[in-house]
């Protein structure tokens, strides 16, 4: 199998699945995982990160015992559809921590956000102080996450 010149075979799948459920885990625990030698598994884990398959390392916190208790996906429709705006908008969310994930859409909105606060009053000033007032923006709407039924960023691998 290839994905974008990478040449990806079974074992590398194994690997990246193994990975996945757990990045932290040494190499002689993901070469028993996979079974393959740890020599090996050190060459297979060493190409795939430098070829950016394996794209970071990170630990997976719980926003809510870290006082993120609100989740928000934010539409975002653009004041004008220029590069340069668009630039300013990109340049604008980069700046913003408690912005998760940034994605370009078709249909009425331009930007869906992810977004998480601490609380309401956050949220707030967020949208009234911060996107609202932007040059780059022209409407945002937002939607609070009321319950999280899948939150798993696992890619359907091996």
């Amino acid at each position: 199998m290839a994905h974008d010149s990478v040449s990806i075979d079974d074992a590398d799948l194994k690997l990246l699945s193994a990975l996945q459920d757990n990045g932290a885990l040494t190499n002689q625990e993901l070469a028993d995982a996979v079974r393959l030698s740890p020599s090996q598994c050190s060459r297979r884990r060493q190409r795939l990160e430098q070829a950016g398959v394996i794209r970071r390392y990170r630990a997976d916190l719980d926003p809510a015992k870290l006082g993120f208790g609100i989740t928000v996906f934010i539409f975002v429709a653009l004041a004008t559809h220029s590069r340069n705006n668009a630039r300013r908008f990109r340049d604008l969310v980069a700046t913003l921590a408690m912005v998760q994930e940034t994605h370009a859409l078709t249909g009425d909105s331009d930007y869906l956000l992810k977004v998480i606060v601490t609380d309401l009053r956050a949220l707030s000033a967020l949208v009234n102080d911060v996107l609202l007032p932007h040059e780059a923006v022209e409407r945002v709407k937002s939607s609070i996450v009321l319950e999280t039924l899948k939150d798993d960023a696992r890619l359907p691998v091996g």
